[in-house]
């Protein structure tokens, strides 16, 4: 089934945080809308269905959306309202109320190459982050993560995420293990963008409060269960509604 199931992000330049994207082989414009999101509950706005197997106290609702999200922390969050916002119709499922997301109990803060408290460049940043892998990182990967980073705090700035700040009123940076400058040789970098110690609660609330912005419809208290593919055609994923026992479907 997972040979068959291909799925891949593709990042869009278009923003420096990730926008995830269907990548089908074919253009972006000419990708086919075709998440079929069915859950099983009582909402009454739906159409319901049941089948033989499913007890009629638990009504099947089908819905259809171009994205399906599974997860509402930060990551979940900016994916979600970034495929909503490029004019896709998308669901995002979470198991708790998108703030109690785990992103709240991150504290440290966020490495980007801004320069803000010595002279910094994403190549040192990308240096560190390879060294400190034993080089067994994806170098490509790191690569994109360390030269977008600062597009990416800035926008995290813009949405009015309150970093804490310097005197002359620029970001505040950190220092953190493992931060060098000059590829190791120039000392300690102070690198890391922060919120006091509440860098993660900051910024979960400000993605949840951006997302309201967009047309992203959330199922609270869902979980994805499986992923499972229907006769080589569409995948499926199967959620259940915790609050009330209620099971889902949603085909993508």
């Amino acid at each position: 089934m997972a040979s068959t199931l291909k799925l891949s992000a593709h990042i869009s330049k278009a923003g420096p945080l990730q926008k995830l994207f269907l990548k089908t082989g074919q253009p972006l414009a000419a990708v086919q809308k075709n998440f079929h999101f069915r859950v099983n509950g009582r909402n009454t706005d739906a159409k319901t269905s049941t089948g033989s197997q499913i007890s009629r106290d638990y009504p099947v609702v089908d819905h259809k959306y171009d994205a399906v999200v599974v997860g509402a922390g930060g990551a979940g969050l900016r994916a979600a309202f970034g495929l909503a916002n490029e004019g896709f119709k998308t669901a995002c499922i979470t198991k708790l109320f998108p703030t109690r997301s785990h992103t709240v109990a991150a504290q440290g803060g966020i490495n980007a190459a801004l320069g803000h408290m010595e002279e910094d460049h994403w190549t040192y940043h990308f240096y560190d982050t390879v060294k400190g892998s034993d080089w067994l990182g994806d170098q490509d990967a790191i690569h994109y993560m360390c030269e977008e980073a600062p597009k990416a705090v800035i926008e995290l700035e813009n949405y009015g995420m309150p970093f804490s700040r310097l005197e002359n009123g620029k970001i505040y940076q950190r220092a953190f293990g493992g931060q060098s400058t000059k590829f190791g040789k120039g000392g300690q970098a102070h690198r890391c963008c922060c919120v006091a110690d509440r860098t993660g609660h900051s910024l979960l609330h400000t993605l949840y409060g951006r997302s309201l912005a967009y047309d992203t419809k959330y199922f609270i208290e869902y979980f994805a269960m499986d992923l499972i593919m229907e006769d080589g055609g569409m995948p499926w994923s199967n959620c259940f509604e915790s609050r009330r026992w209620n099971h889902s479907q949603i085909p993508f």
